[in-house]
């Protein structure tokens, strides 16, 4: 199975993405990120349609598509790792997730997704959402696998 990231913005060199390279190089799965951007100023609606398109357009044709949206489900950890695991075990080549920008992603993409998981009611930085979720996804994998970094 392939895990894309697509997210909105570009990350700097720094913690978060010190945080975030040290758990996708941990990884088997093959994981790969792809930064959009908007650069013209657009109002917010507009924005989040045309951030939308983008996302689309960075994520492999036919992925099982997962969008990070504060209204999504709320997982343990364990039940994280047992829908990624149906995937795999389901023959999923294709695993992609989409991170949108400031003003959240645009309800047609949500709408697309097989699932949408959120960290949590608090709002956290877009570049921390990266580091979480290649922890939570290196996690997964160690759970899949019965390795111990994973205690009940």
């Amino acid at each position: 199975m392939r895990i894309t990231l697509a997210a909105v913005g570009r990350d700097k060199p720094g913690p978060t993405r010190d945080l975030y390279l040290h758990y996708t190089k941990r990884l088997n799965w093959p994981f790969t990120l792809r930064e959009v951007e908007e650069r013209k100023t657009l109002p917010s609606p507009a924005l989040k349609l045309r951030e939308s398109e983008l996302l689309r357009d960075a994520v492999p044709k036919g992925a099982t598509l997962v969008a990070l949206d504060e209204r999504g489900r709320n997982l343990t950890s364990p039940e994280f790792a047992h829908l990624i695991g149906q995937w795999r075990d389901n023959g999923v080549q294709d695993l992609a997730f989409v991170i949108g920008g400031a003003d959240g992603l645009h309800e047609g993409l949500r709408d697309k997704a097989a699932c949408s998981i959120s960290f949590g009611r608090m709002t956290w930085p877009h570049m921390m959402v990266r580091a979480l979720l290649a922890e939570q996804i290196y996690r997964a994998q160690s759970i899949l696998a019965g390795h111990p970094y994973h205690r009940d």
